[in-house]
């Protein structure tokens, strides 16, 4: 039997590129090369004989970077030559009005094309059943498959390597857009902070790249400059972590007010630590920096089409996580302590939005009086996720998949 042929066309190489094409292609490329050749293209000519030796073209956002109807009419000519397209999707197709794109997605009807292109695709893959359900009765898909994000276990950054510390840490490891989500523990983090001495809170992935586009109402001459280090998002997650800086000494106050990289302090004995942000391959390392995983997120429809990608990273680390007790981390997490208790079958602390104001501070502190829960609940979480969301497992049933449609 000859080998089936698949194109894998991924939307980066720095972020959602990597979980949904590029490491899962590159594994079954690796791993099943008996069966299967595997191509990953980053920037895809517009030539029709480009695609002839291929069975499978699988994209996710896009398949040229060009115009959305040159997608259109490739899914179709694909189509016609018998090579099945298959698109992949990881969040809801249209953002919530908290994104900090909302306005520049609406305009540019990024929506209607991304369900347009599903439509016309034979095959869509996705990170969660619940996703796909809704994928299937709101938009009247009918071939959705679910591929959850996934983790190569022999990935160096995903390989425990804790440091050691006196103190008990709490931290927290993500991107730009989670400002409405952090408001949460707000409050958790200013009365943790003000009941112990021996704790410490990791912000992880400090970022001050960016500009700002200035708009003159009189001309509408658009200027456009380096954002300064004070409008960006990751000092109003630092105002949070610190208790809007009341954790820190002066001196120190002094020290992040720089915003500098260099030259580096030791931070061991810091209420706050500032860890900055780290290349796609490297920043799970992370995780090692701190003992707790804080995952915090919005109750919404747009949250709730997201992948647990944050319960999979912290359960491979075997780091115990706290978390909001909403889709998608109740996929996977069930609350480990309840009415004061332990509870056997748990493997997370769940925080429901109507309890924000006191469970982050009451959950934190259960973890700094009984720091013997930490390493329990941390294995519990790894046991969860450790074969489920293994690469392995998941790139044996994409592979197995594959073989259906051929």
């Amino acid at each position: 039997m000859s080998k089936i042929r698949i194109l894998a066309i991924p939307p980066d190489t720095h972020g959602v590129g990597k979980y949904r094409i590029l490491d899962p292609y590159k594994f079954i490329g690796d791993h099943y090369s008996d069966e299967f050749h595997i191509d990953i293209a980053l920037n895809v000519e517009m030539n029709d004989n480009f695609f002839k030796n291929y069975n499978i073209v699988v994209f996710h956002s896009f398949i040229h970077q060009t115009s959305h109807e040159d997608n259109i009419a490739r899914i179709k000519w694909l189509k016609s030559q018998g090579i099945k397209t298959i698109m992949d999707i990881d969040d809801h197709w249209s953002p919530d009005h908290r994104h900090p794109m909302y306005h520049h997605i609406r305009e540019n009807e990024m929506p209607r094309k991304k369900v347009e292109m599903m439509k016309e695709s034979d095959y869509v893959t996705c990170t969660t059943e619940y996703f796909a359900n809704a994928l299937k009765k709101r938009l009247n898909l009918k071939n959705v498959i679910v591929f959850p994000n996934a983790i190569d276990p022999n990935e160096s950054q995903f390989q425990p390597k804790p440091t050691e510390s006196d103190r008990i840490r709490f931290g927290w490891l993500g991107g730009s857009t989670h400002l409405h989500d952090l408001e949460q523990i707000r409050g958790g983090i200013s009365v943790t902070s003000n009941q112990f001495e021996n704790i410490q809170f990791v912000l992880c992935g400090f970022d001050l790249r960016g500009s700002v586009t200035e708009i003159n109402p009189q001309t509408g001459e658009r200027k456009v400059r380096p954002i300064q280090p004070m409008e960006t998002v990751w000092y109003k997650y630092e105002q949070i972590f610190t208790d809007n800086y009341k954790t820190v000494d002066d001196e120190y106050k002094s020290y992040l007010m720089n915003f500098a990289q260099t030259p580096e302090i030791d931070v061991s004995d810091k209420k706050y630590r500032r860890v900055w942000t780290q290349p796609i391959g490297r920043y799970g390392s992370n995780y090692n920096l701190f003992d707790v995983s804080l995952a915090p997120v919005i109750p919404s429809e747009f949250n709730s089409y997201k992948s647990q990608l944050k319960i999979i990273e912290a359960g491979f680390h075997k780091k115990p996580i706290i978390a909001s007790e909403t889709m998608p981390y109740t996929i996977d997490l069930k609350t480990a302590y309840k009415e004061g208790k332990f509870l056997n079958d748990g493997n997370g602390l769940l925080v429901h939005e109507n309890k924000n104001h006191k469970l982050w501070s009451k959950y934190m502190k259960l973890l700094i009086e009984n720091p013997n829960m930490i390493e329990d609940l941390g294995n519990r979480l790894y046991e969860t996720v450790k074969d489920k969301y293994s690469l392995v497992t998941v790139s044996k049933n994409r592979t197995e998949f594959f073989k259906t449609i051929i």
